[in-house]
């Protein structure tokens, strides 16, 4: 029989590596990656994990990204000369089952009111900054699954992959590129925030950019004129609709039927006019509808268009309807064996853990739909304060989780411990 390592003595290993990941988190923190300025963060990390014996290597990218179908758009413009996302490794010996992890190294901009976002306050257990649990708290907890590996001297049948990647904030450029690349795995965990659920319905979304053009003039010309300001409400108003009517028809999935609107529109920006008095020529409309595993974003984006042609209330040439960022759901069946064994795994440690759905998108669906890999998204930290001026996550939350995934390696890739 295989020698095995209790759940106290497990997490009493991760215990004594929680200062080493509290000052791996913070430095960390100190990089502003945003989208399309990972790099110097990339870098850091790179070296990082080399210094901790962490095998690791640069996965490039370059401009015929910008070519493939399902890259998105959300901000213009990217380069990607020099730019790479990390592959790391633990080795097995083989004759076992490999896991796959995924984590984003890019960060929204700093929230209105958010003190020193880039420089993490601690108090007590907490760490503050942007980006605390969205995502660099769960790449801490995937650090310290490898530091306790390491720690163990863990003989792995199967390998552990991690893909480290940039831009998954505006639409999961950096996931696409690794999936391009190809990869092969039992399963895959995406880490990301998860308040202890695990989520095996991930729901999907598409941002769109809607250009309305009317016609210009003075505010004392009515009838001679046409808001684009005015047709941009009456096109939020028809697209309301039809979320409501998509809303409806996406009733009856068990995980996501508790939420009242787990799939809503936001329309997040709108530009038109430059003079109070003056009916403005031309308004763009910019916002993000979700939608759940009975449809799909080809789907949406047709219904969208066909909604706003229907109505009566505008001509083709009256409107310019694009996608910046479309994803589909990713499901994987609660019973299947990679959420089955998680939940075991949070047991055995003494972790609470609840299969649920994700009322949010990520990128899940890359290595579940493209790839055929059976995808669930877990992580510590709560979305409850991602995006925000008070985001934090606690290092108790990243120790938790990352015993959970320790215990979850060891048993699913087949471990041989010393004595």
């Amino acid at each position: 029989m295989e020698p095995t390592v209790d759940p106290a003595g497990l997490r009493a290993i991760i215990a004594g590596l929680l200062p080493e990941a509290q000052s791996f988190l913070c430095d960390l923190l100190r990089f502003p990656s945003t989208p399309g300025h990972e790099h110097e963060a990339m870098v850091w990390l790179d070296g990082r994990l080399r210094h901790a014996g962490i095998a690791v290597e640069r996965a490039p990218m370059d401009n015929r990204l910008r070519q493939d179908p399902d890259y998105s758009t959300p901000v213009p413009d990217l380069d990607y000369t020099g730019r790479f996302n990390l592959r790391a490794r633990y080795p097995g010996r083989g004759g076992g089952r490999t896991l796959l992890f995924n984590v984003h190294t890019d960060v929204v901009p700093p929230s209105a009111g958010q003190l020193s976002p880039w420089e993490p306050r601690v108090e007590g257990d907490t760490i503050f900054a942007r980006g605390a649990c969205d995502d660099k708290g769960p790449l801490t907890a995937l650090f310290l699954v490898f530091r306790t590996l390491q720690a163990l001297g863990a003989e792995l049948a199967g390998e552990v992959l991690a893909h480290l990647v940039c831009e998954e904030e505006n639409g999961g450029n950096g996931s696409l590129a690794m999936v391009r690349g190809g990869a092969a795995a039992a399963g895959c965990v995406v880490l990301e925030p998860t308040a202890r659920q695990l989520f095996t319905s991930i729901r999907g979304a598409v941002w769109f950019r809607l250009v309305c053009h009317g016609r210009a003039g003075h505010s004392g010309q009515a009838g001679r004129t046409r808001s684009a300001l005015l047709m941009a409400r009456d096109a939020m108003a028809i697209l309301e609709t039809y979320h409501d009517e998509l809303l409806a028809a996406s009733r009856g999935l068990p995980l996501f039927d508790p939420y009242p609107n787990p799939m809503p529109i936001t329309f997040g920006t709108l530009q038109a006019g430059n003079w109070p008095a003056a009916a403005p020529s031309r308004a763009v409309l910019e916002g993000v509808l979700g939608l759940l595993p009975n449809t799909t974003k080809e789907r949406v984006c047709a219904e969208m268009r066909q909604a706003l042609l229907a109505s009566g209330q505008f001509a083709e040439s009256d409107l310019e309807l694009t996608f910046m960022y479309r994803h589909d759901s990713s499901v994987v069946d609660p019973g299947h064996a990679l959420p089955q064994g998680l939940l075991q795994a949070a047991a055995s440690v003494g972790v609470p853990l609840t299969i649920a759905a994700m009322t949010a998108s990520c990128d899940a669906w890359f290595y579940a739909n493209q790839l055929g890999i059976p995808t669930v998204v877990y992580g510590p930290g709560t979305l409850a304060v991602a995006h925000s001026k008070d985001e934090q996550i606690a290092l108790a939350d990243i120790a938790e989780a990352a015993a959970v995934l320790t215990r979850f390696v060891l048993d699913t890739c087949g471990s041989a411990l010393p004595s």
